[in-house]
Parts: C-alpha cells; sequence; structure tokens
C-alpha cells in the first residue's frame, strides 16, 4: 500500500515513520490491505479542520480524534486484481488537539496515540466497523490489539473492566 502523508498543525515528530510502522502492522494482521495496488492518503491536521470535515461528511457539529473515508467496500478490495491501476482505498485525518488531549488523559505518548488511530482508520477503510454490533468491535478492536502487540504498543482497551 501506497501512503501519501500530510503533515499539518502537529508538531515536529517521526509522522511518516509512525503512519509506515502502523500501516505495515496493520497489513499483517488484515491481508485486505497489503494489496500494492491500493493508495491511502493520511492527513495530521488541527481539530478545526477536522471539525469541518466531520460536519460536512459526518453532520457531526464537533471534532474527533479521527476520521475515515473509505473509497473502497470491502467485496471490491477483497476482489481486487494484482494487475491494474492504483486503487485509492481512502482518506484518514488525525486531529491534533484532541489526540493530544487524549493521550495526556491516557497517560500514554502522542505517537502511541497517534499509531492506535491510524491502525482505527485503516481498519474502517478495510471495511471494518465497530457500531452495529459487541462482535464487530470485539473484532475490529481484537485487531487493532494485534496491530499494536507488533509496534510493542500496549493494548489501548485494557482498561475496560
Amino acid at each position: 500500500m501506497k501512503l501519501e502523508i500530510e503533515i499539518e498543525h502537529w508538531p515536529d515528530g517521526e509522522w511518516e515513520s509512525i503512519t509506515g510502522g502502523a500501516a505495515k502492522a496493520t497489513r499483517d494482521v488484515e491481508p485486505a490491505l497489503a494489496h500494492a495496488r491500493l493508495e491511502t492518503s493520511v492527513l495530521f491536521t488541527s481539530d478545526e479542520q477536522v471539525h469541518v470535515l466531520n460536519r460536512e461528511w459526518r453532520e457531526r457539529d464537533k471534532p474527533t480524534n479521527v476520521l475515515s473515508f473509505p473509497m473502497l467496500d470491502r467485496d471490491r478490495l477483497r476482489a481486487l486484481e494484482p494487475e491494474g491501476p492504483p486503487e485509492m482505498l481512502g482518506d484518514i485525518a488525525l486531529a491534533y488537539e484532541t489526540c493530544a488531549r487524549e493521550a495526556e488523559e491516557k497517560g500514554i505518548s502522542l505517537e502511541a496515540h497517534a499509531t492506535h488511530l491510524i491502525v482505527h482508520g485503516l481498519l474502517h477503510l478495510a471495511g471494518h466497523d465497530h457500531v452495529d454490533s459487541d462482535a464487530q468491535a470485539e473484532e475490529m478492536e481484537a485487531l487493532e490489539i494485534a496491530a499494536l502487540a507488533k509496534l510493542g504498543i500496549a493494548d489501548p482497551y485494557g482498561d475496560r473492566t
């Protein structure tokens, strides 16, 4: 998968490397993402910009930590032939202020939290979801936990009872 990364309103950091690592770990747990023809854009931006996107595309008038905009449905992704032109999997946008606040509240690094949110976003682009049923949520969370473990990042859901 080819990644296009744009960084606005985030502090200096290894965001390209973090994104690449998150993508590789996610491909390892979700083989549909390992397709060489896939392209994904990841935007590191501000709460203000994510707020605008959330309002325009999801009719939610507030910022959120991560947004995913899939461009291939799950069936089309799984049926993708090896040969052919690039296929845009979708876009991911991360909101700096929300991500930083959440990381601080969780007592984890911004890098670890951003990695989790990139994994989460990529799984959404691959057709996974967590809103329709507990079973879907558990399946998606298990994939997130497995991908993050490959990167040495602790289970982000481990504090639930």
